[in-house]
This record gives C-alpha cells, sequence and structure tokens, in this order.
C-alpha cells in the first residue's frame, strides 16, 4: 500500500514561529548567563555527589 500524498502546503506542514518572548529568551544575554551558571551549578553538584562515594 502507498501512502496518499497528503496536501504539503496545510498550516501542519510549516513550523510553528516563535513568540515575542521567546525570541527575547533565545537572545537575551541576562538569560543566557542565569542558565549558564545554573547548568553549571547542577554539574558541579553531581561532580561533587560522584566524587564523594
Amino acid at each position: 500500500m502507498t501512502a496518499k500524498n497528503r496536501e504539503p502546503y496545510q498550516q501542519a506542514y510549516y513550523p510553528p514561529v516563535p513568540t515575542g518572548f521567546t525570541r527575547y529568551m533565545r537572545t537575551s544575554i541576562v538569560w543566557q548567563f542565569y542558565r549558564f551558571i545554573v547548568i553549571n551549578l547542577k554539574i558541579l553538584k553531581l561532580m561533587m555527589k560522584a566524587h564523594t562515594h
């Protein structure tokens, strides 16, 4: 059985466009720095937990 060719230009075919808030969060230096610190603290916590055992 072959799949029918679905209409390629339907609304569902296109990816969602990010909102203004999403674009701001992706480009904000302050937000990126905050996320960098949080992720590094999580990694540090994991490393300390693994190192003590």
